[in-house]
């Protein structure tokens, strides 16, 4: 059987990478991929603990998370593809909104 902690160690590792991808990368639709990551990171540790406890509420709370990203990436992507419209670049040093 898998002990939690398992579950914990490839959590950090995965929530790690999309830290990593956020602070680093320029390219906005990484950097939404690495949100992404992160959310998944914390899913993983939802349904872990919810599996030990024996309780469904963190699969319940999973799934909403899962909604909330879902969410998160179809205005993301919306808002990406207006700034290159604009802005011919999806670079976060080349966008800037104040000037025209």
């Amino acid at each position: 059987m898998v002990d939690i902690t398992h579950y914990l160690v490839l959590s950090t590792i995965v929530f790690s990478i999309g830290v990593v991808g956020v602070l680093t990368r320029r390219n906005v639709i990484i950097i939404l991929m690495s949100i992404e990551l992160m959310l998944n990171s914390v899913n993983l540790n939802l349904v872990a603990f919810s599996d030990r406890l024996q309780d469904p509420s963190g699969q319940v709370f999973a799934v909403f998370v899962i909604t909330v990203a879902a969410a998160e990436a179809a205005v993301g992507l919306g808002i990406i593809i207006a700034l290159f419209r604009n802005k011919a670049t999806v670079n976060v040093d080349e966008i800037d909104l104040m000037r025209g």
